[in-house]
């Protein structure tokens, strides 16, 4: 990286450009107990092989999932990779491409989307899908959007308190400026009795925001919350876990309107909060009101097959008035992981992985449940994740855990938006995450940790 320097003249010249006389008089508008009035205690300068040295020293002392064992829950998880992933998106053609302004000159990369597309739809049971958003929480915030624009109402949405909290974090802020009701509905027991739903929504809701499986891990009852949503006239928006959808219902299926999710299980390793991917998919009938970009097919004048931007006008990459997202690009590299991951498994392997999580979460929950001082907080169905109550509280469990070289949580506690967890319950409980990727002897080591 080159290093820019100026010499005490070329100083002079931009002082007196701005028009002041020194250094100190352009800084006096910093208040002084700001300042610092010493020399930097800086290190002494380091050859290439000594800096070098240093830099691994440092990051000698990271630790990653792969020298853990990760139960980590809570929207991102350690589900195995195949190589081949890496393989493909790796390459040059892949790794550095962007769609040009003039989008149907790549070719390639639209391919890449209108094969993304086509896979969420069918995984989703949805008639059509985006090219992809920036992540879940974003998902879910346009999808609400998407509701208002599409019913015309704007009073009111409901979101279910089991929905991931920092979704409805980000939902907040995307309406903070609209007259939009926010009403958060509480799961004391994990999920939501769908009587409870009747009493809050009315005329003026455009949604229910439902996440299946909930961020607790549980699975609601969607099939009656989807009845009141529709009875009431608003829609339905799914949130839900894609390699759920190896054994469990897809939203199409559940009568849901928008389908929306985070897809860094398809194929994104864990890091350092993210790259993420958001998907969208929803009814037929609501594709002119979807955000985000659309890529279509077609047959050029040479009767070849070719791929175009389709149902986004050019004017809203620079109208905002007339433009149905402030999102007019996509997760690129992270959709064709995605593509990549999803090809490879197939029907079959998607099925197997979800068998592998389900079953193995299950016996995570006998296990943990064996130990002294350890319960389950929800006796709900779930599917590879679930809610653990440490008696000696869920900090001490985390620290326990990590000092065995196994990660797990996050806390309730940590997770914003849960105040009406209330009691012992919000400083036991924590969430545990159980992949393909995890053994019995991991689960085992897990529930030895939290015994002593």
């Amino acid at each position: 990286m080159s290093y820019l320097f100026n010499t005490p003249d070329e100083q002079q010249l931009m002082l007196d450009r701005i028009g002041v006389s020194s250094l100190d008089v352009l800084l006096d508008q910093i208040p002084s107990e700001l300042q610092l009035r010493r020399p930097l205690e800086l290190p002494q300068p380091l050859t290439e092989i000594e800096l070098e040295q240093q830099l691994r020293r440092l990051a000698s002392q990271n630790f990653g999932v792969g020298n853990r064992r990760c139960f980590m829950g809570g929207g991102a998880y350690d589900h195995y990779i195949p190589s081949v992933v890496d393989e493909i998106t790796s390459r040059g053609e892949f790794y550095t491409a962007y769609t040009p302004y003039q989008a149907e000159a790549s070719q390639g990369t639209l391919q890449a989307f209108f094969e993304f597309q086509s896979m969420i739809a069918e995984l989703t049971g949805m008639d059509v899908a985006n090219s992809s958003l920036y992540e879940g929480g974003s998902g879910v915030a346009e999808a609400v959007l998407m509701a208002i624009r599409c019913t015309g109402r704007s009073g009111r949405v409901v979101v279910l308190g089991s929905v991931n909290p920092q979704y409805t974090e980000t939902l907040n802020t995307y309406l903070t400026n609209k007259s939009t009701e926010i009403v958060v509905a509480p799961t004391l027991d994990g999920t939501l009795d769908p009587e409870q739903l009747a009493l809050l929504v009315n005329e003026q809701t455009a949604c229910v925001v439902v996440q299946q499986p909930n961020v607790f891990g549980c699975l609601e009852d969607v099939e009656a919350l989807e009845k009141l949503t529709h009875e009431a006239g608003a829609l339905l928006v799914v949130s839900f876990d894609p390699l759920s959808m190896g054994i469990l219902k897809r939203p199409g299926d559940w009568g849901a309107d928008i389908a929306v999710a985070e897809g860094q299980s398809l194929g994104t390793p864990l890091q350092f909060g993210g790259p993420f991917l958001g998907i969208l998919s929803c009814r037929q009938q609501f594709v002119r009101k979807m955000p985000g970009r659309l890529i279509g097919q077609t047959i050029d004048r040479e009767g070849k097959r070719c791929f175009f931007l389709n149902l986004q006008a050019r004017e809203q990459h620079i109208r905002r008035a007339g433009a149905m997202s402030n999102i007019c690009t996509n997760q690129g590299l992270m959709a064709l992981r995605a593509t990549v991951y999803l090809s490879l498994l197939g029907p079959t392997g998607l099925k197997e992985v979800a068998e592998l999580s389900c079953r193995k979460a299950h016996y995570a929950a006998d296990r943990l449940s064996q130990v002294p001082g350890c319960e389950l907080a929800y006796q709900k169905p779930f599917f590879k994740e679930f809610v653990l109550k440490y008696r000696k509280g869920a900090e001490t469990a985390i620290q326990r855990a990590a000092n065995a070289h196994i990660d797990i949580g996050p806390a309730l506690n940590c997770l914003p938006g849960l105040d009406w967890i209330t009691g012992s319950d919000r400083d036991q409980c924590l969430l545990i995450a159980v992949t393909e990727s995890r053994t019995k002897a991991d689960i085992d080591q897990l529930a030895e940790a939290l015994a002593n």
